[in-house]
């Protein structure tokens, strides 16, 4: 059985993470909700998942690393000085050939069920992209700083629809 972290970024109540400024919608709030729903998608269809949000990188990656994980998932909202920057992208480790395996096909799907601008996948040499042992994809839903896609990314429905989409391309880097 696959073991997978599911990290929802930033830490409600001490690292809010990006913030809407007009609605106040919190990055932190908002990933730990998809992180949960992800997290009770994969255990239905068998996968071990461990769902890890804190505030230190090392913690987290810590985590990943002695639990075993197989596979390692951080996910957040975007944010940019400018308002009308949108779109979802995923990360991974450069020369990671399965953590690029893993962002593409988290990307699909998430591209696919939202409707969000393709802004692909990249590299990026992020902490817990670096420090965890596991092919590692860091995904960016959506800009919360862009007032459409924050409604978005706060709407419990929509929520859930990204998380299935998160975990079918989680699903898909097995097959």
């Amino acid at each position: 059985m696959a073991k997978i972290l599911i990290n929802p970024g930033h830490a409600p109540g001490i690292d809010p993470g990006a913030v809407n400024q007009r609605t106040q919608l919190q990055e932190a709030d908002v990933v730990r909700t998809i992180g949960q729903h992800v997290s009770d998608l994969l255990g239905q269809v068998g996968y071990a998942t461990c769902v890890v949000q804190n505030d230190s990188l090392s913690y987290i990656c810590d985590q990943a690393n002695q639990w075993g994980a197989d596979l390692f998932i951080s996910i957040h909202c975007n944010s940019a000085a400018n308002l009308m920057a949108r779109g979802t992208e995923t990360y991974y480790m450069d020369r990671s050939v399965q953590g690029c395996k893993l962002a593409s096909c988290i990307q699909q799907q998430l591209v696919d069920a939202s409707g969000f601008i393709d802004r692909g996948i990249k590299t990026a040499n992020f902490y817990v992209l670096k420090n965890t042992d596991a092919p590692a994809a860091l995904v960016e839903i959506a800009f919360i700083s862009n007032d459409e896609e924050a409604g978005c990314l706060g709407d419990a429905a929509l929520q859930y629809e990204y998380a299935r989409a998160i975990a079918r391309g989680i699903s898909d880097y097995w097959r």
